[in-house]
């Protein structure tokens, strides 16, 4: 069940302890039915669905989501596709950014600060499908200066990435 994720213009929300702790295992797994969560945390069910809600209402949590395994779906190749946009074309990046958001190859978009302007990760069929992707999207576009690709062999996320962080 995916919500619209909230817009905070504060900074951080102060959380307690029992805050973290159902962040944690909710960030494990996103299903873990209110009544396992609160036991797991140590508090009553009702006061944990309070505090979920609570988590979402100050933007907390800003939604829930399932992990695709994209090999399931044919995607065996994953790659990451460096872009740098000529310096005539700088006003072009939004609308560049936006056209690449919707295109079905890319997992994740960066925009950055340094020498390459975009990092793209892609997930395609196999290197041609990489190759067309780069064609159509990158290489066809003449506010594109340079591409770099690079082929992804092995692929982490941690289930905990930034969480231990912020707690």
């Amino acid at each position: 069940m995916a919500e619209a994720p909230q817009i905070r213009d504060q900074g951080p929300v102060v959380l307690d302890e029992v805050d973290r702790a159902i962040i944690a295992r909710l960030h494990e797994n996103a299903r873990t039915p209110n009544i396992d969560l609160a036991r797991s945390v140590g508090i009553s069910p009702s006061t944990c669905l309070a505090r979920v809600r609570s988590l979402r209402e100050r933007g907390v949590i800003t939604r829930y989501t399932a992990e695709i395994d994209p090999v399931a779906l044919g995607l065996t190749l994953q790659a990451l596709v460096s872009v740098r946009i000529r310096p005539g074309a700088r006003h072009l990046m939004e609308q560049i950014s936006d056209e690449l958001r919707r295109e079905p190859e890319v997992a994740q978009l960066f925009f950055l600060g340094g020498t390459e302007d975009f990092l793209i990760h892609v997930r395609v069929r196999d290197s041609d499908h990489v190759r067309q992707f780069v064609l159509k999207n990158l290489s066809a576009n003449p506010a594109v200066a340079l591409t770099e690709t690079n082929l992804v062999f092995e692929h982490h996320t941690a289930l905990s990435a930034g969480i231990g962080v912020v707690l």
